[in-house]
């Protein structure tokens, strides 16, 4: 399925979005992303490649949607702490794996992956529980944008903690004193189920996560900055050589 989608190697992908975050509904897409492998000819030929690959089909009623980037933009990206392409790569969701992506989470995990990781989180985190306040004050409250926040909250403050990538807010919640949300989450993936939005009790239950996120990005044991760069340009370098 992927490797017809991606005319190139493919190093590894992996379902993201609702399915690894714990809370898919029947009408739930596949959100497949992954890193691929374009030939070093195209990388130094004259014309500038196209970096990541978009492609949508259908299968059995199912929408499949794939985004994958070539492996210099994705080692980029995971450079600038992005949590998500945190995610796609420790997810244990995995359609496609090589020994290439093993070794790229061991250099993630091994110096690649900082504490400065909880900009990203604790920015977007913000960013979801504010649209579903605005959503909620005028009475069309959803509860997507509301677990997203919690989930993006507490994955930050899982990983600030343990430098472990979880994205599953049903796995999550329990541990760190949020198992009420499993109703929520039960209702989301149920589709359509009324189930009661407290405005003041989210909003005081996030403001908590938010100073707990804050609090963990001082105290994390990930360092402070990237410290295994040369190796992951070495990975980079490799990677291409052999294509």
């Amino acid at each position: 399925m992927v490797a017809q989608a991606v005319p190139y190697p493919v190093l590894f992908a992996s379902i993201t979005g609702a399915h690894l975050y714990g809370f898919p509904s029947p009408e739930s897409d596949v959100d497949l992303r992954g890193c691929h492998l374009l030939p070093l000819a195209v990388v130094i030929g004259l014309d500038q490649p196209h970096t990541t690959l978009n492609r949508t089909w259908q299968v059995d009623g199912t929408e499949i949607d794939l985004v994958s980037h070539d492996v210099r933009k994705f080692v980029s990206l995971l450079l600038q702490q992005h949590g998500n392409y945190l995610e796609q790569l420790f997810s244990p969701l995995v359609v496609v794996d090589t020994p290439w992506a093993a070794e790229l989470r061991e250099l993630a995990r091994g110096g690649g992956i900082t504490r400065q990781v909880y900009h990203p989180y604790a920015g977007y985190a913000k960013g979801q529980w504010l649209a579903w306040r605005k959503q909620a004050l005028v009475g069309q409250a959803a509860i997507k944008p509301l677990l997203y926040a919690y989930r993006v909250s507490l994955t930050g403050l899982h990983l600030l903690r343990t430098g472990e990538i979880n994205a599953n807010l049903a796995q999550l919640a329990p541990v760190y004193g949020y198992s009420h949300l499993l109703d929520l989450i039960a209702a989301k993936t149920a589709e359509h189920v009324a189930i009661a939005l407290p405005v003041e009790e989210h909003d005081a239950a996030l403001t908590a996560l938010q100073e707990r996120l804050h609090d963990a990005y001082l105290s994390s044991p990930l360092p402070q900055e990237v410290r295994n760069r040369p190796a992951l340009n070495d990975f980079v370098v490799r990677v291409r050589l052999a294509s």
